[in-house]
């Protein structure tokens, strides 16, 4: 079983930053792959940016340029680190295990709140 705690979530300006970690518990296999989600009031959860235990990325278009995802294999961790924030990065946000064996499965963080306004 996989826990993940998030942190690192708060209030700034826009252009400001901000660094989320995410803590993972239990094991972590290789195929593995890590990410961020995102949630604002009524809107669908969406794909932040996403990475392998290889270090392969994915971003969202809306952050390309400005997040940055990594990762730490051997401390069950992923990281996402945000600049240049604007308000309409203001959501929730998730941290994502997301394993496929026989079929996907994904375990999900409690969320953090990031509040980007003047």
């Amino acid at each position: 079983q996989v826990q993940l705690v998030e942190s690192g979530g708060g209030s700034v300006q826009p252009g400001g930053s901000l660094r989320l970690p995410c803590a993972a518990s239990g094991t972590i296999f290789s195929i593995d792959t890590m990410g961020w989600y995102r949630q604002a009031p009524g809107k669908q959860r969406e794909l932040v940016a996403t990475i392998t235990s290889r270090g392969s990325t994915n971003y969202a278009d809306s952050v390309k340029g400005r997040f940055t995802i990594s990762r730490d294999n051997a401390k069950n961790a992923v990281y996402l680190q945000m600049n240049s924030l604007k308000p309409e990065d203001t959501a929730v946000y998730y941290c994502n295990v997301a394993r496929d064996l026989f079929q996907r499965h994904d375990f999900w963080g409690q969320g953090t709140q990031v509040t980007v306004s003047s």
